[in-house]
């Protein structure tokens, strides 16, 4: 199903700080008489932005180039000569008097040169302050006079059935303005690594990719940066990054340039009914901690298997998947307080969250595909130690990505793109081109076996 997912974005229009409310949109034009949505647009449209990129894209690979005699022959480079290619997207002004532009990591990826075209047509250059792979934001800055900006709403607010724009640049067009609601909350579709997204039936299309997705009081809800396009084109069904989500990253990217992700240190899965019951919860959501890595945070503060975290920092946690979100977002060396029940009874712990531990390479930090994975060195009592060369899965989420991809525990990574993989150093090195498509050489028992994640 989710083949067919495509990068997407839309520029919404917010309303500035200091521009008054709409409370209520359409709302009636006395003078034509016509119920109208255009005063909330007026106000908010400023705020969103083209984006034209050069970049440096791969070269069409010639299978000559495969050839190694071939390619020593003919004095040829290992790989085919990248070309320069231009692609087009949206994006959204959330500081005007900073000049801070978001919009999605995929919209600006390789680019040479990025070019901010705003409503009143004037074209600036822009410079990257910093991307997010994992949760495929990116934060751009501009020098400008008179911008306006859009204010960021609280996403945890949102309801489905709440009225939406969606405004942007679709197939290059220029500004274009669509509706909807809100149709799901909380979605994960397998395509990156830290994914809570808002679903919208409001028109998103190609060129929309980095744009905003907007509330009927004009504030900024999320970033819209995919869709599933069976035929290359909208049918209904749109996928924005909450504002709260992209705030925390923005927050990150001023201040380290990069997210600096932290981990506790624990394996974890979803509460199911029955589980529920067995561990005498309130209700069936939470986080059941499977596993504990030794010397972790987690390890430190005394969580042991079976452990339900229900909340952090007051706020209840509905799955693993929130869970990992949240602790993902939460920058290293902070301290976060964790709600949890053992023995029928709920408690509470302080908890400072880790950085990844040297020799580890989990998730985000590599492969957005891989998300949910965490890969080490093959121990040394292992029996394929001494035998192969690669690097062992140690844990996989269920329901992660890398667990939809077909990625269990114990698996030996072999290749990547047909790479050979030594340490988790080789697979980091690998990891940064960041391919869209990738074949994995996986070893299972005593079968090899190929896996393609996209």
């Amino acid at each position: 199903m989710f083949s067919n997912l495509a990068r997407v974005g839309s520029v919404l229009a917010l309303v500035s700080m200091a521009t008054p409310v709409l409370a209520n949109v359409p709302s009636l034009d006395s003078e034509r008489g016509v119920m109208t949505m255009a005063p909330l647009l007026e106000m908010t449209t400023p705020a969103v932005v083209s984006i034209a990129v050069r970049q440096q894209a791969p070269g069409q690979e010639n299978p000559l180039f495969r050839d190694p005699y071939f390619r020593k022959f003919f004095n040829l480079p290992d790989q085919p000569p990248r070309r320069e290619a231009m692609s087009a997207g949206s994006g959204v002004i959330v500081d005007a008097g900073k000049g801070y532009v978001m919009t999605n990591r995929h919209v600006i990826d390789n680019a040479v040169e990025i070019m901010v075209t705003l409503k009143d047509r004037r074209n600036l250059v822009a410079e990257v302050v910093g991307s997010d792979a994992a949760t495929d934001i990116a934060l751009l800055k501009i020098e400008a006079e008179d911008l306006a900006d859009l204010p960021l709403a609280d996403s945890d607010h949102l309801k489905v059935g709440d009225f939406v724009f969606a405004i942007g640049n679709p197939f290059g067009l220029g500004q274009t303005v669509t509706t909807g609601i809100v149709s799901a909350l909380g979605r994960g579709i397998g395509m990156q690594g830290y994914e809570d997204f808002i679903q919208t039936d409001a028109s998103i299309n190609p060129g929309n990719s980095g744009g905003a997705l907007v509330n009927s009081k004009g504030e900024l809800i999320g970033i819209n940066t995919a869709i599933i396009a069976p035929g290359g084109g909208n049918v209904g069904i749109g996928f924005a990054v909450p504002t709260n989500m992209a705030l925390a990253v923005m927050k990150q990217l001023i201040k380290h340039g990069e997210v600096r992700r932290g981990r506790i240190g624990v394996g974890i899965q979803d509460v199911s009914q029955d589980l529920a019951e067995a561990f005498e919860l309130p209700r069936a959501a939470g986080a059941v901690v499977t596993n504990v890595e030794k010397d972790s945070p987690a390890d430190t503060a005394g969580l042991e298997p079976g452990d339900v975290i229900v909340a952090l920092d007051g706020k209840e946690i509905e799955d693993s998947g929130d869970l990992r979100n949240r602790v993902g977002l939460t920058e290293r060396g902070s301290e976060v307080t964790l709600s949890y029940y053992r023995d029928g009874r709920e408690r509470q712990v302080r908890i400072e969250v880790g950085a990844v531990k040297a020799g580890h390479v989990s998730d985000d930090e590599a492969l957005p595909q891989l998300a949910g994975a965490r890969f080490t060195p093959i121990p040394e009592d292992h029996p394929a130690s001494g035998n192969v060369e690669g690097v062992l899965l140690a844990e996989v989420q269920p329901g992660s990505p890398a667990w939809r991809f077909g990625l269990r525990e114990g698996d030996i990574l072999l290749a990547v793109n047909r790479e050979r993989i030594g340490s988790t150093a080789d697979l980091e090195k690998i990891a940064k081109s960041h391919k869209r498509v990738i074949a994995l050489d996986v070893l299972r028992g005593n079968s090899q076996l190929f896996l393609a994640v996209r």
